[in-house]
Formats: C-alpha cells, sequence, structure tokens
C-alpha cells in the first residue's frame, strides 16, 4: 500500500497533539488571554519546522516522491486578503476554542460533537468556493 506511511504518519501526528495537549480548549484559551507559552512553542515549532521545509524543497534538497522538484508559486503581495483572512480565521478559533486542524483528532478520540464544527468548516469551505470569483482578493 503505497500511500501507508501518511497515514502512519497522520496516526503520529494526531498522537503528539493529543498528548502534547494542543486540542485541549484550555491550552487554546490560555493562548488567547497570553496566560502561558504552551501553545505558542507549539505553533512556533511548527512554523520554523515547516521555513525550514519549504526552503529544502526550494533549494532542491528534497523533491516529491516521484523525485520531481517541487515548484512553490510566489503568493500575491495584496496584504488585506491575508488580514481580513486571518481575522475570520482567528475568530472561528477563539469562538469554537478549536483549531480546525484538530478537528479529525477530537473526532477521532470519540468527541461526535465536533462533527457539527467538521461540517460548518465545510460549509465555510464550500462558501468560500462559491463566492470566490465574487470576493476582492
Amino acid at each position: 500500500m503505497k500511500n501507508l506511511k501518511f497515514i502512519i504518519i497522520g496516526f503520529l501526528f494526531g498522537i503528539t497533539m493529543y498528548m502534547t495537549e494542543a486540542l485541549s480548549w484550555f491550552r487554546i484559551f490560555e493562548m488567547f488571554k497570553f496566560q502561558a507559552f504552551h501553545m505558542y512553542g507549539i505553533i512556533g515549532t511548527g512554523v520554523v519546522l515547516g521555513l525550514i521545509i519549504t526552503w529544502l524543497f526550494k533549494s532542491g534538497k528534497i523533491k516529491d516522491m516521484d523525485g520531481n522538484q517541487v515548484k512553490i508559486n510566489d503568493k500575491a503581495k495584496t496584504w488585506p486578503r491575508y488580514i481580513i483572512g486571518g481575522i475570520i480565521f482567528g475568530l472561528g478559533w477563539g469562538l469554537s476554542g478549536l483549531c480546525p486542524g484538530m478537528v479529525f483528532i477530537l473526532i477521532g478520540t470519540g468527541n461526535i460533537v465536533f462533527v457539527i464544527f467538521l461540517v460548518a468548516l465545510l460549509i465555510g469551505t464550500f462558501l468560500y468556493g462559491a463566492l470566490r470569483t465574487k470576493i476582492p482578493h
């Protein structure tokens, strides 16, 4: 099975996020109130690793699974889209007390109530896709 390694990595990532309490409402609440460094350390580690891996891809030191060079297109320099998107993302995160990336882990731990959150995420993604050509970028 070609994709088994990705499934294993996903499980390990989920276990790591669970064990580090990255999906804990209390930890997220602490972060937004600037009361603890815990979540900032986790997010900062992710940002630093993302920068390093992106640099490795851009420099050609690592390639995709088929051995091809990965081309990363430059982002548009229109900053309002990132500010507005970041505010919407942050408000959703703050109001729900849940990082969208953790919804699958929470559902996997038996917290079925987060299926509602997953449905809301999917509706929001669908709405963006439907309205994308009509909103300024």
